[in-house]
């Protein structure tokens, strides 16, 4: 038996209303035991004093890319990425080529998760085949081969009738479906957001009316339907409504928000000269929006945070701004971003962060995880609150660099990430 003793820590797990120094104890790929002064025989010893041990952190809403374009991510890199960023676990998003619409697909990303993952993988199969928004995906296939939620992302259930149908077909299956919320219509060649700062720029944008539309009908759908629904990468104010008050009458509804979403705003386009890592769908909204998710985070309203890690080739971002792919690389920025710009400035405390980063996402979804409580995965994230270090885009573990928070200073890091009782990466 393989047994790890984390000493001296300051043990924060929501899910128990623990924040106390504690020891905790892990042996065989669980959690065996948390308390002080523990000193169980054998067990190899972690000085933790001065760190923070978490529950392990979950990414709800990564693209590893593989299969099929592994020149952005393979699952090996992003796994690696995700250990780098504190991060135990992610869910992959299935617009991979091809489109994880098969049981087949599944079961190709679990195996290769478990010879060459760093971390846990999760997949999230497709709404539609080819995500094509036409036919419904075999959802008790994909359930059955290790699938732990539906989503087109990267493109809208545009149908009402086939979100219907979906909401409907994944209830039999107990999954959650995931939407990426976008009027095609109204957001059809926009690359930011619409607003005066793309009227000065002269780029076309996408009012946040067009995300805001198909939450409320989202919202609505999985009412009728009496199924779960997830909004993916929340961007803007009247969504953040429509949420609200879905919650309010009871719907399943929940929500996640990205970092870049709440410390950037459709400015930073202007400010940092067509940067393209400025380009992101949903794109970067208005200060009003961005100040609107901040509040939605701090009252509940929103469930999660998500990275939306999005690799990308030099090729694909150095380009015309109107032609570059949308999407930046966030597994690790996301954790000391949030560390330095919410916990650190006092807009939350520590346990709601950890709880937006595990015990909320493993809630959301029905993963394992998401608490230190004996008998659950020896998962575990430690922090370092004090630590302060610059984004540098060259030490990235991913294969991609496209973000626009390089050479940004953070106060808060990873210190630490155990999978399973072994320890994946630590910082140096």
């Amino acid at each position: 038996m393989s047994r790890l003793l984390v000493k001296g820590g300051r043990v924060v797990d929501p899910a128990q209303g623990l924040d106390a120094t504690l020891d905790l104890l892990l042996a065989d790929g669980k959690v065996e035991k948390l308390g002080a002064r523990l000193k169980p025989g054998g067990a190899a010893v972690i000085e933790a004093k001065g760190l923070v041990v978490c529950p392990g952190f979950i990414d709800i809403h990564t693209h590893l890319r593989e299969p099929g374009r592994e020149d952005k991510e393979t699952i090996a890199s992003g796994t690696r990425a995700a250990a780098a960023g504190g991060f135990t676990a992610v869910c992959a998003m299935p617009n991979t080529q091809p489109v994880n619409d098969t049981a087949g697909i599944t079961r190709a990303i679990v195996e290769k998760a478990q010879a060459e993952g760093a971390v846990r993988v999760y997949p999230i199969g497709a709404v539609t085949r080819g995500q094509l928004g036409e036919e419904l995906a075999e959802f008790g296939d994909l359930r059955e081969a290790g699938c732990v939620a539906v989503s087109d992302d990267g493109r809208p259930v545009a149908s009402a009738r086939m979100m219907r149908r979906a909401l409907e077909y994944a209830k039999r299956f107990d999954l959650v479906v995931i939407d990426h919320c976008e009027e095609p219509s109204l957001a059809e060649k926009a690359c930011m957001n619409e607003g005066p700062v793309s009227t000065l720029l002269g780029l076309r944008g996408a009012p946040a009316a067009g995300e805001a539309i198909m939450v409320e009908r989202d919202v609505l759908l999985a009412e009728l339907a009496g199924g779960r629904v997830h909004i993916a990468h929340l961007s803007a104010a009247a969504s953040l409504e429509a949420v609200r008050r879905g919650k309010a009458r009871g719907v399943k509804v929940t929500a996640e928000a990205t970092p870049h979403h709440l410390f950037l705003t459709d400015a930073a386009v202007r400010e940092k000269g067509y940067d393209t890592n400025t380009k992101m769908n949903p794109p970067l909204r208005s200060e009003p929006d961005r100040a609107a998710l901040v509040a939605g985070l701090r009252d509940g309203t929103i469930d999660c945070l998500a990275t939306d890690h999005a690799p990308h080739t030099v090729d694909d971002k150095d380009v015309e701004y109107d032609q570059a792919a949308f999407g930046i690389v966030g597994l690790e920025t996301a954790v000391p971003l949030c560390l330095d710009r919410l916990v650190a400035a006092g807009l939350i405390e520590l346990p709601h962060l950890v709880a937006l980063f595990s015990t909320n996402p493993a809630r959301v979804l029905g993963l394992p995880g998401g608490t230190l409580a004996p008998g659950s995965p020896a998962d575990v994230t430690l922090l370092d609150l004090a630590k302060r270090r610059t984004v540098d885009p060259e030490r990235f573990e991913s294969k991609s660099r496209n973000t626009p928070f390089a050479g940004l200073a953070l106060r808060g890091w990873p210190a630490m990430t155990i999978v399973a009782g072994k320890v994946v990466w630590k910082a140096r």
